[in-house]
């Protein structure tokens, strides 16, 4: 890659990125645009997965809601998220956790690292 695409990309990265890993449940803050206004949207749940790179480094979140599994793809230098909360961190001993999109109810749940 050239040195002029490297320049830019490290200007929009983030410098104050939360510490989170695979099986952590987080709280992500999300700016929403409605019309003319802004406001802040919390999604909270289990990461599933981080691909690192670079500028463009994302990472997966899956809630359960309402008894329907809802997974999100975020961005993470993007001007979109305000911030990562890292609630509680989880034990788990594999990079992918998609094995959790078959799982229902209890058996759904990451063990807590203590």
């Amino acid at each position: 890659m050239s040195e002029i695409i490297k320049q830019i990309e490290a200007a929009q990265m983030k410098s104050d990125v939360a510490d989170f890993r695979v099986g952590d449940t987080v709280k992500v803050y999300g700016k929403i645009k409605e019309g003319n206004r802004e406001r802040i949207q919390v999604f909270e749940g289990t990461v599933l997965k981080v691909q690192n790179g670079g500028n463009r480094a994302t990472f997966t979140v899956r809630k359960n809601s309402n008894g329907i599994g809802v997974e999100k793809t975020w961005p993470l230098h993007s001007p979109l998220v305000e911030k990562i909360e890292v609630v509680r961190r989880g034990k788990v001993r594999r990079a992918k956790l998609f094995y959790l999109r078959d799982r229902v109810g209890k058996a759904a749940k990451v063990k807590e690292k203590k």
